[in-house]
């Protein structure tokens, strides 16, 4: 399960998808309907937040909206709870997002053989906001990244 922390516009059509069904499968952990994942260390920001439904449901939704803007057909019913209007709500560390982006950068590279570059400050999700610090505790560092 991967839940990225940065803009979905960073990811690839893969990417995406993937991301949009691993939420709702966060989704459904976090309203108990699972045996599995409980305990999974992607899930660790969201448990956190007072209402960890909404922050995945809300999480989703900006997902959801990339989906839109790039014309997929994400059914957005199927967030069971989510306010858009809710931003920076989960801390998230500098190293974590500079992990992450460079992760996606070699997956993509795999994938399509393709380079995406880094203009500037690596934008993250609405919910998320950036705090000083090295990759996140919970974070499965690969040695390849």
């Amino acid at each position: 399960m991967r839940l990225w922390s940065i803009h979905s516009k960073y990811l690839d059509r893969i990417g995406l998808i993937a991301e949009w069904r691993e939420g709702l499968l966060a989704q459904k952990v976090l309203l108990g309907k699972t045996k599995g994942y409980k305990n999974h260390p992607q899930l660790i920001r969201f448990k956190n937040y007072e209402d960890p439904v909404l922050a995945i449901g809300t999480f989703l939704f900006h997902v959801y909206l990339e989906g839109k803007r790039r014309n997929f057909s994400f059914d957005k019913s199927k967030i069971v709870k989510f306010d858009e209007k809710l931003e920076k709500i989960i801390p998230i560390t500098k190293g974590q997002i500079e992990y992450e982006f460079k992760l996606l950068k070699y997956k993509i590279s795999k994938r399509e053989g393709r380079i995406i570059k880094e203009d500037g400050k690596i934008e993250v999700k609405p919910i998320f906001y950036e705090i000083d610090g090295p990759v996140e505790s919970w974070e499965k560092v690969k040695n390849y990244v």
